[in-house]
């Protein structure tokens, strides 16, 4: 990956790529989990505890191939009775499905193995070289094949289903006669073939599935094909995607019925979108929970609450703490953070909103600055049901507003405005007499002032 952060810590749709080996391990409501670890061990090793916290997980000091980091498994934790599925970390496509799936033919056949295999070009791939009668004979590394064995097209994903008493005995019979010279756990499935138990193979119906990442354009490829099958589920369960090409949702959303994602726009984390809901063009929501009929337009949301039928921008930002009741409508060019919003209060135009409390049906002028930051501490400002923020307000806080209370357009409000009452705090405007001519003489401005003075003497 030429990375800084090791390969399976890369993420695309909301996981990392170990978030997505996890997942879909953990469909199969394993009595065990365990992950080897090598590279990274201790950012890896927090992602694991992070995801999965009842995940074992265990170091391979060397990298020596598929079959040492198993055999490491068993001589950490054991023979494990029963059946033992081996994926890999770096298989974010693989469904859950797919390994119960493997899981039940393996137990079907009553095989001592069965491996998951795919039709189609992978370059590096194993290939399971057949008999005459089509019966499994072994796999062969790629290293290892001949022309004729590279031009197989069927390919090893690399995942099995073991008996774990067979798996526990022939591992500790690898070798390391092959190009690489490491243990390959493609050996075991030859051991326990050639001991007389019975291998079997499972064809994935998606050949997608097995694709492992191991550079970015790997990973864009990968993100694309799992964002398409996100995109596609929420389609068929009744949401509207105007642009799939443009549009990005997580795994971990969730999306009502009726909802509309327009384009440019991308859903993250734990966002969560009501029913009827529209979210788009060009919106950014991370883990931010939007309400029945809302809209947004045009905008950036971070964990924030948008109540039903409220409206968003275009060109707000909702950051951190931000909650909107139901009906409230926050307009262009507006940034809140930590901030409520009352039931059909709203903040139109050019404001900036923090640490505040804005009561139901109030409403704030453009360009009205909540002054919350004295430079040592924030500052909670309250403005009351029903409230009329004059535009070009200061709101220095500490300071309430109350109910049905105004301020004066252009005021620094530093002090509480009573509830019914007008605040007024700026200087009275004065006008002096004559001051263009007398100090800009000769310019356009006098002579244009000038003229209306000639004029409104004749």
């Amino acid at each position: 990956m030429k990375s800084r952060t090791p390969k399976v810590l890369h993420t695309l749709c909301g996981r990392t790529l170990l978030g997505h080996a996890l997942a879909a391990a953990g469909e199969l409501d394993p009595s065990r989990l365990v992950v080897v670890v090598g590279h990274g061990r201790e950012l890896v090793g927090a992602e694991v505890a992070a995801v999965t916290p009842q995940a074992l997980v265990v170091c391979q000091d060397q990298q020596l191939g598929t079959g040492h980091a198993v055999r490491m498994v068993i001589e950490a934790i054991g023979v494990v009775p029963g059946t033992v599925v081996v994926t890999y970390g770096d298989m974010p496509l693989l469904r859950g499905q797919t390994l119960r799936e493997l899981v039940d033919d393996h137990h079907q056949a009553g095989n001592a193995v069965t491996v998951l295999t795919a039709r189609g070009d992978f370059p590096g791939f194993g290939r399971i070289v057949r008999g005459s009668d089509g019966a499994f004979l072994r796999i062969v590394e790629e290293r290892d094949a001949s022309p004729q064995e590279r031009a197989i097209d069927e390919c090893n994903s690399g995942c099995y289903a073991f008996d774990g008493t067979l798996l526990a005995d022939a591992i500790k019979r690898v070798t390391t006669d092959n190009d690489q010279q490491q243990e390959y756990l493609t050996d075991v499935v030859d051991i326990l073939r050639g001991d007389g138990h019975q291998v079997g193979t499972m064809l994935a119906a998606d050949a997608g599935e097995i694709t492992g990442v191991n550079d970015r354009v790997q990973l864009a490829q990968a993100r694309r094909e799992l964002n398409d099958r996100v995109l596609d589920g929420w389609m068929r369960d009744g949401v509207t995607i105007i642009d799939r090409s443009s549009t990005w949702i997580d795994v971990t959303v969730t999306i009502g019925q009726d909802a509309e994602i327009g384009p440019q726009t991308q859903l993250q984390g734990a966002t969560v979108v009501g029913e009827g809901a529209k979210i788009g063009p060009g919106c950014l929501l991370e883990n931010t929970t939007v309400g029945d009929d809302a809209v947004v337009l045009h905008a950036v949301c971070r964990q924030a609450e948008i109540g039903p039928r409220a409206t968003v921008g275009p060109y707000a930002y909702l950051r951190s703490g931000t909650s909107l009741a139901e009906n409230a409508h926050v307009g262009a060019h507006v940034e809140l953070k930590k901030a409520s919003v009352g039931p059909g209060a709203k903040v139109p135009h050019l404001t900036y909103v923090g640490d505040a409390t804005i009561g139901a049906g109030a409403n704030i002028g453009a360009g009205t600055i909540f002054a919350n930051y004295d430079g040592v501490a924030k500052n909670h400002t309250t403005v009351g049901q029903h409230a009329f923020v004059g535009s070009n307000t200061v709101l220095v806080a500490p300071v309430t507003i109350g109910d049905g209370a105004y301020t004066a357009a252009g005021s620094v409000i530093t002090d509480e405005v009573p509830a019914g009452n007008l605040g007024v705090a700026r200087g009275r405007q004065h006008n002096s007499d004559g001051w263009t001519a007398r100090n800009r003489p000769g310019s356009r401005s006098a002579d244009a002032a000038q003229r209306v003075r000639s004029d409104d003497a004749v």
